[in-house]
């Protein structure tokens, strides 16, 4: 148990028999009244934020929870197979464990994040940016990249983002794995220009 003064950004705590994170907090002091805490909580399940407001000495169960980095290896039906970098331990998470999940390829290294009370995962996390190819999008047309239009892409690993129109197919991109948006091209360099 803490105190809800001691609660800080990224402190996982057990909230009406949930679990949630803490994106943001403020002390509130009035004049004449008491000093209480207002916390923005983000539950770990869906994702959902909610705002609570505590006294100073309201007590919260904090979970301990422990990032370990995890390699992506294959999907076998329903459930992605990980394993530990440290101990090669594989484990199998479904698909709504892992943020950012449409934009998983073989290989990526991930956090997994454990309820160490429990050894339970309660999320995945992708690395915020990732690289990924384009597959497949409809040509762009010359001069026509003046303007902020967008046209569907879809990259290697199914999924589709909104690129803008130079972008064509074998290009690669990077992707915000949490909201999925297109940030940039990145620059492919041959070696005949490495001397």
């Amino acid at each position: 148990m803490i105190n809800s003064q001691d609660i800080k950004k990224g402190t996982c705590i057990r909230f009406n028999g949930k679990l949630y994170f803490c994106v943001d907090f403020q002390h509130v002091q009035h004049g004449k009244g008491n000093t209480f805490m207002r916390v923005t909580l983000k539950s770990i399940v869906d994702g959902r934020t909610l705002e609570h407001r505590c006294d100073i000495s309201e007590k919260l169960e904090d979970v301990r929870v422990e990032r370990r980095q995890y390699q992506y290896l294959y999907k076998e039906g329903d459930d992605f197979i990980f394993m530990n970098q440290e101990d090669y331990e594989q484990i199998p998470l479904n698909r709504e464990l892992i943020t950012g999940v449409d934009f998983l390829k073989e290989s990526d290294v991930c956090e997994v994040v454990f309820d160490t009370s429990t050894e339970t995962v309660l999320f995945a996390e992708l690395p915020i940016k990732t690289v990924l190819e384009v597959t497949y999008t409809e040509p762009g047309e010359k001069g026509n990249t003046a303007t902020n239009a967008m046209k569907d892409a879809t990259v290697e690993t199914g999924a589709t983002v909104l690129v803008p129109l130079f972008i064509n197919t074998g290009d690669k991109i990077r992707v915000d794995t949490r909201t999925g948006e297109y940030t940039e091209r990145v620059k492919q360099f041959t070696d005949k220009y490495i001397r």
